[in-house]
């Protein structure tokens, strides 16, 4: 077996069609053919069931397709690491993060790691919950900050940040902090919040926070992003739910106000998997 079989392999997995796949990676379909033949062989197993219209994986081409991905992955990370190494650096952490790290955790990580291990660099990228997940399993990521209850058996999870929540009006809404006793009070008012697509634990947390003011709101508009609902509720499109801490940085027509008397907090948490081989990631744990 040769590298070359698995990264023939990865592209039929993941495209289950040959003449794509071999589109995608410059050869001849036939030859491609040959390539997933020869692999079965040395195997001895069949890894696609394949008729004149549709391929699919068989058990074993599942199970192949999550392996192929790993050592895939961990080669290039080898490759990373070496072309660090030889720079004169430590190596590289790639990072995930969701948009809320930003203001506070990740900066206040990066400063230390940078006081503590200078020739580290890093790599980041602001992504969904779900996807850190995905990428920190196949090894495509180191860390990840997310908002999640729970995350797979193989990965760690340590809370870094506990968070209130708080209410994001227009500033000339005409309820001020000093008159905000309840949520209930925003009964009428179109709500602008972030998608279940970036965590659909803590959007149900936002429902609650409405149940517990006794209404259901009156969702009108959702996005991933904080500076989008920002910008939708500065232009009067309705107010927002948010982590308190999202306060931070912006410099909107805005207002937050902390929302009293609920008993919902929201949790951001670091998450790695244990296995990881990158040798950087144990040296950052530790700042942690």
């Amino acid at each position: 077996m040769e590298l070359r079989h698995l990264n023939y392999f990865k592209a039929v997995a993941e495209e289950l069609n040959y003449r794509k796949a071999a589109e995608r990676l410059f050869i001849s379909q036939p030859g491609l053919s040959r390539q997933i033949k020869q692999l079965e062989e040395e195997l001895d197993v069949q890894l696609f069931e394949r008729d004149k219209k549709h391929v699919t994986l068989t058990a074993a081409g599942s199970y192949l397709k999550s392996e192929v991905d790993f050592v895939l992955n961990h080669l290039e990370t080898t490759k990373v690491q070496l072309k660090e190494i030889a720079a004169g650096r430590e190596g590289e952490l790639r990072i995930g993060f969701l948009g809320s790290a930003s203001n506070q955790i990740l900066p206040e990580l990066l400063h230390r790691l940078t006081d503590a291990f200078p020739k580290i660099t890093t790599s980041l990228e602001e992504l969904s919950n779900q996807l850190q997940v995905e990428m920190i399993q196949k090894d495509e990521l180191d860390l990840g900050f997310v908002r999640l209850a729970s995350v797979p058996g193989e990965l760690e999870k340590k809370a870094v940040l506990r968070d209130s929540f708080s209410l994001v009006v227009p500033k000339n809404h005409p309820v001020q902090v000093s008159d905000f006793h309840s949520l209930s009070q925003f009964s009428e008012e179109s709500f602008i919040l972030f998608s279940s697509d970036y965590s659909n634990f803590y959007y149900e947390q936002i429902m609650g926070i409405c149940r517990e003011a006794g209404f259901q709101p009156q969702v009108r508009h959702k996005s991933v992003h904080a500076l989008t609902i920002f910008r939708l509720v500065e232009n009067g499109l309705g107010v927002a739910i948010i982590p308190t801490s999202l306060k931070e940085g912006y410099d909107l027509k805005v207002r937050f106000m902390e929302i009293p008397d609920s008993s919902q907090f929201t949790e951001l948490s670091v998450i790695w998997k244990p296995e990881n081989r990158n040798p950087v990631l144990e040296k950052v744990l530790s700042l942690i």
